[in-house]
């Protein structure tokens, strides 16, 4: 199968099964999304969103963060993943937020990354979510997905599977997108086993064809 038809046929599967596909983690506005995005590194959605209500009650906005002490915001979120430097990215990213941004979170990806804690895919996350742009953010589980299906060949980091993936996404489906297969590997292609048997994309995966033709041999 030609890589343009893998994409085409994986494309109207989502659209059909999944027509909606939004992030897991609970934010009311940019703000919130983007400590919500900073927490998510090495840790669930699900305990991130139990860490950011009594947060978020206490640090509403990044001014009210700025002027918390590292070790205030390190007793909000010490069961999560990494907290000491969390808590420090957190600290820097609402002062910088305050000082060099106007209080707002930017839209840019290249100014987004100036943010303490905030990498490329944390920028694109923010990017595509807040702002609809065509900006495919690359975690474990699409670099995992798009691989297995197919949709990337030897991309041996995430920056080379985001170009592959934009490169034959529609610009107007890949915030979208993102999400799709961000769901798609947390729910039914998993890490250590895959479920095959109840996934709509079978027919035109690449990992599934393998593992057809090992059990036939």
């Amino acid at each position: 199968m030609r890589k343009e038809e893998r994409f085409k046929k994986v494309i109207n599967y989502f659209l059909e099964a999944m027509p909606v596909a939004e992030t897991e983690l609970h934010h009311r506005n940019p703000y919130e999304l983007l400590v919500s995005v900073i927490l998510s590194a090495q840790c669930t959605d699900k305990r991130v969103n139990q860490i950011t209500p009594p947060l978020f009650a206490t640090y509403p906005t990044a001014e009210a963060l700025a002027k918390a002490e590292v070790p205030e915001i390190f007793e909000y979120i010490k069961s999560c993943s990494y907290p000491n430097n969390k808590a420090k990215h957190l600290s820097g990213m609402a002062r910088m937020l305050v000082e060099d941004f106007n209080n707002e979170v930017p839209p840019d990806v290249k100014e987004l990354q100036k943010l303490p804690g905030v990498g490329r895919k944390t920028a694109n996350v923010i990017a595509s979510v807040i702002y609809n742009q065509p900006a495919m953010a690359v975690d474990t589980h699409v670099f995992r997905v798009a691989a297995r299906i197919g949709l990337t060949h030897n991309a041996k980091t995430p920056l080379e599977t985001e170009k592959q993936l934009i490169k034959h996404i529609p610009e107007k489906l890949i915030p979208r997108a993102h999400h799709w297969l961000i769901l798609h590997g947390r729910y039914v292609c998993l890490a250590r086993k895959p479920q095959c048997a109840k996934c709509g994309l079978k027919d035109f995966c690449k990992y599934y064809e393998k593992e057809t033709a090992k059990k036939k041999a």
